[in-house]
């Protein structure tokens, strides 16, 4: 029996993407993400040996709940709290003019990123290029020492030479497949889906 807050996760999830979508798969479940963060931000303070000057920032939209979760867990690990930022890539998207719209930025990037170590948080890499505008944007904001790139899920399908430095999980997919990540912050629901028309 599925429970009614799951069915109701569903069938918005159904609707937003304008098509009735088939679950294929539930790939990590609310433990196997927590210990994927778990163990990402361990390799985070292993790398910078340490986290002064690391700055987390998380891509909109889910990128944003995975980047705060991986500064509180630094903070439960290390006793400092990292700074979190988020950060609207919406202008420097390579297909604004296929979307058809004007766009809307939700707010203004107030992230001190100069010199700093920065960790690039986002849910699923896939074809590389939100974080080919993460990084536009990104240095649009200031000059970084170091960026680093973190992510929940590796889908593969590169089409830009970019390569995440943090995986919590690679899954081999269709292009045909989506892979959906669904937080409680943003979804009410906390497991990364595979699904298909």
């Amino acid at each position: 029996m599925i429970p009614l807050n799951h069915l109701r996760v569903l069938l918005k999830i159904c609707l937003k993407e304008g098509d009735f979508l088939k679950i294929k798969a539930v790939i990590m479940d609310e433990k196997a993400i927590d210990r994927a963060i778990t163990r990402i931000s361990n390799e985070i303070i292993e790398r910078n040996k340490g986290v002064k000057d690391v700055v987390l920032v998380g891509i909109k939209t889910r990128g944003v709940p995975f980047a705060k979760r991986l500064a509180d867990k630094i903070e439960e690990i290390e006793g400092i709290r990292v700074p979190d930022y988020h950060l609207d890539i919406t202008l420097y998207r390579d297909d604004l003019k296929e979307i058809g719209y004007m766009p809307h930025v939700n707010e203004e990037f107030k992230g001190i990123i100069d010199n700093k170590i920065v960790v690039l948080a986002d849910d699923v890499i896939y074809t590389g290029r939100t974080v080919r505008a993460a990084l536009d944007a990104l240095i649009h904001k200031g000059r970084p020492r170091k960026v680093q790139l973190a992510v929940l899920v590796d889908r593969g399908h590169r089409e830009f030479p970019i390569r995440p430095d943090y995986v919590g999980k690679n899954v081999p997919t269709s292009k045909g497949e989506i892979v959906g990540v669904e937080f409680f912050e943003t979804d009410e629901i906390e497991e990364v889906v595979i699904k298909e028309r």
